[in-house]
């Protein structure tokens, strides 16, 4: 068994969760890159062993929860263990699809139901799947990657960027995912494990067409940050590379 962390990135193989695996690798930690192709995933763990990091690539996919018990049980044939889970995955829309579809006035509720697949129930399954590992840790750690963009209080606000978007599927979702933050944090707090979930802030991806204005390399920072807090860390928290965000 490793004597480093272990950290499992979902939706690793581009974006701010690449960024989250390679700086946790850059840390020390052993990184399981998950993603739904894991050829995709090998390309980010060669990255990886490039620098002189540990990093191992399985098939995840978020939505299906065999999927999620069988990378469950992969990492568990090689490390034992899970120190620190990265709910990462996520997406905006449908494929084929634009937020034309998750307007109130014209909802497709076929679109909304597939970002909620992801973005909510595929959390749940992996959270699920990989919590007997995360029971074996000295000293785990569950990271949500969420938005601002769910936030009530920015939501809300006329004077903030969160309060002008219109999107039935995508933002409340992500206030759901906070929800679930504190549900979990609240529950495993008895198996002291530390559960928190961070905004990555508006960074340029393919979920938003690159329009944003970070880096993934900036956008991983919080979700690095909270996977690599101590036993007496907090809990039951929602920040960005700022501070506390608001609900």
């Amino acid at each position: 068994m490793s004597d480093k962390q272990i950290a499992v990135v979902t939706g690793a193989n581009k974006g701010i969760g690449r960024e989250i695996a390679k700086q946790l690798a850059e840390l020390g930690d052993a990184v399981v890159v998950g993603a739904r192709n894991q050829e995709a995933g090998e390309q980010v763990v060669a990255e990886i062993r490039a620098s002189g990091g540990e990093a191992v690539a399985v098939a995840l996919d978020v939505t299906d929860s065999a999927s999620a018990a069988a990378a469950a049980k992969t990492v568990e044939s090689l490390f034992g263990r899970v120190d620190a889970l990265v709910n990462n995955a996520g997406i905006s829309h449908r494929p084929g699809s634009d937020f034309s579809g998750q307007l109130p006035r014209s909802a497709n509720v076929d679109d909304i139901r597939f970002v909620f697949e992801t973005n909510v129930f595929g959390v749940i399954n992996v959270t699920s799947a990989f919590l007997p590992l995360l029971r074996k840790s000295k000293a785990a750690r569950i990271v949500y990657v969420s938005s601002s963009a769910g936030s009530f209080t920015m939501m809300t606000d006329p004077q903030t960027f969160e309060s002008a978007p219109v999107a039935l599927g995508y933002v409340p979702s992500k206030t759901a995912l906070t929800a679930i933050t504190l549900q979990y944090a609240r529950d495993l707090a008895a198996d002291n494990i530390l559960v928190n979930a961070v905004c990555p802030g508006f960074v340029a991806t393919d979920l938003n067409g690159h329009r944003g204005v970070l880096t993934p390399a900036e956008g991983a920072v919080s979700a690095v940050r909270m996977a690599s807090i101590t036993a007496d860390g907090p809990t039951g928290t929602f920040t960005d590379v700022n501070g506390p965000v608001a609900w």
